[in-house]
């Protein structure tokens, strides 16, 4: 299953200004081959370990909520069934598009996971960590600290390897110019030797 083709290009674009090495003038050089693995270890051990840690947050929150559901006050019971609901389907959506983005060094899926981490999740999560009317008992406050730790630690680690992947795209693309710009070159000196020897 892709991104939609619109939704993927504003993510690469939005990634590619982003991420990008400003201070890079042309392509860079390395010893290593072409086809490079950029995509991060950490990163993907990190969404593996949150993938197996979401449902026992979830299931704590969950049993939490309904210790504490009686003395809450009724927006607060509104607010922290809403804020549960949205982390469990951003969690889904998250999880995939880090998964697609890193194993797969497609940027625009990364891009999407790095937002909806930074801008979504982790919000909520410090929300419900941070909220004093929200009454947290210890089991709560343990598990969001261990999910706002995964959260910071994917954003970082996102991060980074989204420029690393967007440098060597861009050096790709660059090294692909040369070449073609070199391939046409040649072929006007064959056609000049050509016509030449006429």
């Amino acid at each position: 299953m892709e991104l939609p083709g619109p939704v993927r290009q504003r993510l690469g674009n939005f990634s590619r200004t982003m991420f990008s090495d400003s201070n890079r003038t042309g392509p860079e050089y390395s010893e290593g081959p072409d086809n490079e693995m950029v995509s991060s270890l950490a990163l993907q051990m990190s969404l593996y370990f949150n993938a197996y840690f979401f449902p026992l947050w979830w299931v704590s929150s969950i049993t939490m909520l309904q210790v504490k559901y009686s003395v809450l006050p009724d927006y607060y019971k509104f607010i922290v069934v809403t804020v549960i609901i949205l982390v469990t389907l951003i969690e889904a959506i998250r999880l995939y598009l880090g998964y697609m983005g890193n194993l797969q060094e497609k940027v625009p899926e990364l891009a999407g996971f790095w937002l909806l981490s930074l801008l979504l999740q982790l919000p909520l999560i410090l929300f419900l960590l941070f909220n004093e009317g929200l009454t947290n008992l210890p089991l709560e406050k343990a598990v969001h600290i261990i999910f706002t730790a995964f959260l910071t630690f994917q954003v970082v680690s996102a991060f980074l390897t989204m420029r690393k992947m967007v440098n060597q795209l861009a050096t790709r693309f660059h090294l692909q110019d040369f070449d073609r710009l070199s391939e046409s070159r040649g072929g006007m000196r064959r056609m000049r030797s050509c016509l030449e020897e006429i």
